[in-house]
């Protein structure tokens, strides 16, 4: 249970990060930033967890905001697997989370 924790708690601070990552590069780039290269990748990396909050969210909300809402609910369940990893390793020990 605490390497599926640990696994997910993993996979959504990089997204973050990612995510994090395209908004300030997007930011520095400005109009040209669909030319950069990294820009580009960071898209990449971020797609599958933008998609799917575009089908999890009504269509009301617009495309431009996908990726905040992408980054407020990987913030959430960063959280929650942060809170249950703290949970597991008081209950096994924490030097068996090392």
């Amino acid at each position: 249970m605490l390497l599926f924790v640990s696994a997910v708690k993993l996979v959504a601070e990089i997204a973050l990060m990612a995510l994090a990552g395209q908004f300030l590069l997007g930011l520095l780039a400005g109009q040209k930033r669909d030319s950069n290269l990294f820009y580009q990748l960071l898209q990449v990396m971020t797609k599958p967890f933008v998609k799917g909050m575009r089908l999890v969210t009504p269509k009301v909300v617009i495309d431009r905001h996908m990726p905040l809402a992408a980054f407020v609910a990987l913030a959430m369940v960063w959280v929650v697997a942060t809170i249950t990893k703290i949970n597991l390793c008081l209950q096994i020990g924490v030097e068996q989370c090392r």
